[in-house]
C-alpha cells in the first residue's frame, strides 16, 4: 500500500489510522482483514497494518517494523507488555484494562481482566481474522478461569461483521467479584454495560475523598474535650453539637451526596468509604441500581444509601423546579405568593453532587446536540449544591474537547448565577495509555469545582 503525497503525516506523528483517502495505490491483492505493508509515495516503509476495504478507516497499524501476519506468539509478546505495564503501575491489582486497543499497539481489541477472568471486545475484520490466537495468547500468558467476549457493540456492523457475546474459554460466572480502592463489587460480566465495568475512572473516584469530611462545622458541631465516661478522671475529645450535646452518630462530619448515572454505585461507594452522612444513589436503569444495591450491600454501607431509579435530567429539574418554589415561599413577605397551595414537589440538596454520564456526542454531528445535554445537567446539577460545595462532573464523548467542556460548564453557571472554582481536571486511569498525538484517546474528562453563588 502506497500513500499520497500530499497528506498530512499523521502517521510519522505515531497515529496508528490510514484513512481511505490517504491511499495512492494497493499493489498485488490482498484479502481483507490481512496484513499489509505500508509505504509512503516514495516508497520508504513506514509501518504495518491489518486492512478492511469495507471501513473507512481503512489500515490500523499494528507494528512499525514488518511483519507478515499476526500470530500468537505476536500476541503474547504484546499481551505480556501490557501486563508488565499493568503491574508497574498497578501493582497488586487483579481487576483493570489489561489491553486498550491503539494505545496498548493491538487497535480493535480491548480486553478488560476482572481477577481471575477476562472479558474481550474485538471491533474490527483485522482482530476477528485471528480470534483463536489472540484467545490462545491470552491463556498462555494470564492463565485466567475463564475468557468471555462482549462484542456486542455497533462499531463491529461498520466493519462488515455482526456482533456477538459467549463463552471463548474456560469457564466464566455472570457475576465476578472484584476490588477496587479497597472496595467489593460484584460485576455482571455478560448483561452488564459494555464489558461491565468502567475501570477508567478508578482514580477519579478515589480522588472525591477530600470532599467527603469537614461538613459537620455547618450542622454546628465540633469536637470538644469532655470528661470520659469511665470514671477515670481523663478527658476525650468527642463531637458535641450547639447546644453542648455530644453527638453518637459516626458520619456527623460527612457529606451528603448525589450520584447521578450511578451504574454499579461506584462513586456511591467510594463516597461512603471517605465519611460520607449520606448518599443518594441514582440511575434510569432498574438493573444498575439493583447492581448498585447489592454493592453497598457487599462492603457494608445500607444505612447511609438511598437508592432512586429515574431519569437524571427530570431528576434534576424536579429537584430545582421545587427548590424554586420554596424560594418563592420565603420571599412571600416581599411579593404576592399564593401559599395556601401545597408544594407540588419536595427539594433537597446536597453539599457533593456527582454527574458521570454516559457519552453524549457519538459523532462530530452529535456535539452540538450534546453540548445542550451537558449544559442542562451541569446547570441543574450546581443549583443543588450547597454553598460552598462540590460539583463533581465527567464527560466521556471524545467529540466533547475539553476545552469546549469547560466552556459549556461555565455557560451553565453564568445561567445559575454561581462562580465556579475549578480544583482538579483529571483524565482516565493508568490502565488506560494515551499515544501522544492520537486525539481519539483523549476521551475522558473529570473535573471538581467547588460552587459559590454570585
Amino acid at each position: 500500500m502506497f500513500l499520497h503525497k500530499k497528506r498530512k503525516k499523521r502517521l510519522e506523528g505515531g497515529h496508528p489510522w490510514v484513512f481511505k483517502t490517504e491511499v495512492e495505490r494497493m499493489e498485488g491483492e490482498t484479502e481483507p482483514g490481512s496484513v499489509v505493508h505500508i509505504y509512503n509515495h516514495a516508497g520508504q516503509y513506514a509501518a504495518t497494518g491489518y486492512w478492511n476495504p469495507a471501513s473507512q478507516i481503512v489500515v490500523r497499524v499494528v507494528s512499525y517494523e514488518p511483519i507478515e501476519e499476526m500470530t500468537q506468539t505476536f500476541f503474547a509478546e504484546r499481551f505480556r507488555r501490557c501486563l508488565d505495564q499493568r503491574e508497574r503501575f498497578l501493582p497488586g491489582a487483579r481487576s483493570y484494562r489489561l489491553v486498550y486497543g491503539e494505545a496498548d499497539f493491538l487497535p480493535g481489541l480491548i480486553v478488560d481482566r476482572f481477577e481471575d477472568v477476562l472479558v474481550v471486545q474485538i471491533l474490527t475484520l483485522g482482530m476477528d481474522r485471528v480470534r483463536d490466537d489472540i484467545i490462545s495468547a491470552l491463556a498462555e500468558v494470564v492463565k485466567p478461569a475463564g475468557i468471555y467476549e462482549r462484542s456486542d457493540v455497533s462499531v463491529r456492523e461498520l466493519e462488515g461483521m455482526q456482533q456477538r457475546t459467549g463463552l471463548l474459554y474456560g469457564e466464566c460466572p455472570q457475576h465476578v467479584r472484584i476490588t477496587e480502592n479497597g472496595l467489593l463489587l460484584d460485576i455482571d460480566i455478560m448483561q452488564g454495560q459494555k464489558t461491565g465495568y468502567f475501570f477508567d475512572q478508578r482514580e477519579n473516584r478515589a480522588a472525591i475523598a477530600p470532599l467527603m469530611q469537614g461538613w459537620g462545622k455547618r450542622s454546628g458541631i465540633a469536637l470538644q474535650d469532655m470528661p470520659a465516661e469511665d470514671g477515670s478522671g481523663g478527658m476525650v475529645r468527642i463531637p458535641v453539637n450547639a447546644s453542648g450535646k455530644p453527638v453518637t452518630f459516626p458520619w456527623w462530619d460527612g457529606a451528603t451526596v448525589l450520584e447521578c448515572f450511578s451504574h454499579t454505585g461506584s462513586f456511591t461507594l467510594n463516597a461512603c468509604k471517605y465519611g460520607a452522612k449520606k448518599v443518594t444513589c441514582l440511575d434510569i436503569s432498574e438493573h444498575a441500581v439493583e447492581s448498585a444495591r447489592n454493592n453497598v450491600a457487599l462492603n457494608g454501607f445500607d444505612d447511609r444509601v438511598e437508592f432512586v431509579v429515574a431519569d437524571a435530567f427530570e431528576y434534576l429539574r424536579e429537584q430545582v423546579r421545587a427548590l424554586d418554589q420554596r424560594s418563592e415561599r420565603a420571599q412571600a413577605g416581599k411579593k404576592k405568593v399564593d401559599t395556601s397551595q401545597p408544594l407540588t414537589a419536595k427539594s433537597q440538596t446536597w453539599d457533593v453532587v456527582i454527574l458521570d454520564p454516559p457519552a453524549f456526542a457519538k459523532t462530530r454531528s452529535a456535539v452540538e446536540g450534546a453540548c445542550r445535554g451537558y449544559k442542562d445537567i451541569n446547570l441543574h446539577g450546581m443549583k443543588l449544591v450547597n454553598e460552598g460545595g462540590y460539583l463533581v462532573t465527567a464527560s466521556c464523548s471524545y467529540h466533547m474537547k475539553p476545552e469546549l467542556f469547560l466552556e459549556t460548564i461555565h455557560a451553565a453557571a453564568a445561567d445559575a448565577k454561581k462562580i465556579l472554582r475549578l480544583i482538579e481536571f483529571r483524565g482516565a486511569g493508568k490502565d488506560h495509555p494515551r499515544i501522544l498525538g492520537v486525539d481519539e484517546g483523549h476521551y475522558l474528562k473529570f473535573a471538581i469545582f467547588e460552587v459559590r453563588s454570585k
